[in-house]
């Protein structure tokens, strides 16, 4: 893939937009889709697809210090004495699950996120991983990953993770500069972050993600640059490049972060372009939405290969398939339906003291939902459509169905971000970098729904 990219096109697409781990995205779902809904989708599976794996994500909420770039869902403590309560919680959960699915299916996913999911102590994260075993089989060649937050493990708190039997790492990075760790709360130095790298290298882990952020407090093109330089050292086997969204009315810890010590849109766009020259020329391949992996990573190998697929996680090697989430915000997919947890620990907690699934909202996806998302997903995984099968799959006439859609990429095709002909589109090579774009075309709520504020910019 060339390493140049037109820097007009990174401004003309500087919009918000969803990420597209799901369709419909999380903020169409309904507080009148309940645990009910839920249980019916469960028993529905157990009826009808008893063999086909599942993913499973596990949400562990808490963390020491407050980072304050971060949007997730995360309890802010110092008492450790709080992960054995939620432990406990979990368990409840995870039992009620059982009661509707059955025990001994097999898992090819877990991950476990947050939060800092390494908040747990060596024991309470043996503890986690012997209920997951319990009452799942993880199947050999699966991916099991888990969040790392740097400063809460050593290499051998490392080694202590890949004989539970997680295969991949996931480093909180950010960005390696002292100012702007300082300026966003998070104080790791880099000679910490290359120490744990070459230890997880040692020890075995199949994979190792970095995650980085641009446009962040006190960062400059120049002082990211410097941090690019330091992760081509490090070479990490994925790398996961984000792009800052300052939404204060939305995310209070970002309330401590001011606004004139962000960089501006022009810099903030040449971060980005320098990125992707750079990373390019290190060697990654583009895997697509701010990803990129090394090419014999198995994420690169399976998106030349046409096999990549994305979900609440971002892209997988795994095939498509249902998640079972547990814990405080988790979200899941069973079939055709979504369905997300209580927010906050009281109310998680206040539904399992009270013998029910924690569930407070999600959605049944119509008939269009279900067609839009795969179309979507062929997008944003493989890059291209091909009308008569995707017809042929949901029993439509695609171009009929598409017809608006269709025209609205004419702008695309004229930019060379889309190849369209009478059967197929193509996502180009440098459309790729704009993926999110494309797939916004086929968004029915974006059509009628002009207010995309609440979305992070897709650049």
């Amino acid at each position: 893939m060339s390493h140049a990219i037109d820097e007009q096109l990174l401004r003309r697409f500087d919009v918000p937009g969803p990420r597209y781990t799901s369709y419909p995205t999380a903020d169409r779902f309904v507080e009148a889709f309940g645990c009910d809904d839920y249980i019916q989708a469960l028993e529905q599976r157990r009826a009808g697809s008893m063999a086909l794996p599942l993913s499973l994500y596990v949400h562990v909420p808490f963390c020491e210090s407050l980072c304050y770039y971060c949007a997730c869902n995360k309890v802010i403590t110092k008492h450790h004495s709080k992960s054995a309560e939620y432990l406990r919680y979990l368990s409840r959960e995870l039992e009620l699950q059982v009661e509707h699915f059955g025990r001994g299916h097999s898992v090819s996913q877990l991950h476990l996120g947050g939060g800092s999911p390494t908040f747990l102590s060596d024991v309470e994260l043996a503890d986690l991983l012997d209920m997951i075993k319990r009452h799942f089989n993880l199947t050999p060649g699966g991916e099991f990953s888990i969040e790392v937050d740097p400063r809460t493990v050593t290499p051998e708190r490392l080694r202590h993770l890949q004989q539970l039997g997680f295969n991949r790492l996931s480093f909180g990075v950010q960005d390696f500069d002292p100012t702007v760790q300082k300026a966003v709360h998070r104080v790791q130095p880099a000679e910490q972050v290359f120490a744990l790298v070459q230890a997880a290298r040692e020890i075995g882990f199949e994979s190792i993600n970095v995650d980085l952020i641009y446009g962040l407090p006190k960062q400059t093109p120049e002082s990211f640059r410097h941090t690019l330089e330091q992760i081509q050292q490090l070479r990490p086997d994925r790398i996961a490049l984000y792009a800052y969204a300052h939404l204060p009315t939305r995310f209070k810890p970002q309330r401590r972060i001011l606004s004139a010590e962000l960089p501006s849109p022009s810099e903030k766009l040449s971060m980005l372009a320098n990125s992707l020259a750079m990373l390019g020329e290190a060697g990654y391949d583009y895997v697509g939405m701010d990803h990129f992996a090394l090419p014999e990573d198995a994420l690169a190998v399976a998106k030349r290969q046409g096999r990549l697929h994305r979900n609440f996680q971002g892209y997988s090697t795994q095939p498509d398939c249902d998640l079972i989430a547990l814990g405080v915000s988790a979200i899941g997919r069973i079939g055709a339906t979504y369905s997300q947890n209580a927010k906050t620990l009281d109310e998680y907690y206040d539904a399992l003291d009270q013998g029910r699934l924690p569930i407070v909202r999600g959605l049944a996806l119509s008939r269009d939902d279900i067609l839009r998302r795969s179309v979507i997903m062929a997008i944003m995984c493989q890059g291209e459509l091909d009308f008569e099968a995707m017809g042929d799959a949901h029993l439509i006439d695609f171009k009929n169905y598409f017809a608006r859609e269709l025209e609205r990429l004419g702008e695309m095709v004229a930019m060379g971000l889309v190849k369209l002909n009478d059967s197929s589109l193509e996502v180009t090579e440098q459309g790729w970098y704009f993926v999110r774009a494309i797939a916004m075309t086929f968004d029915k709520y974006l059509q009628s729904d002009q207010d995309r504020a609440r979305f992070s910019k897709i650049i």
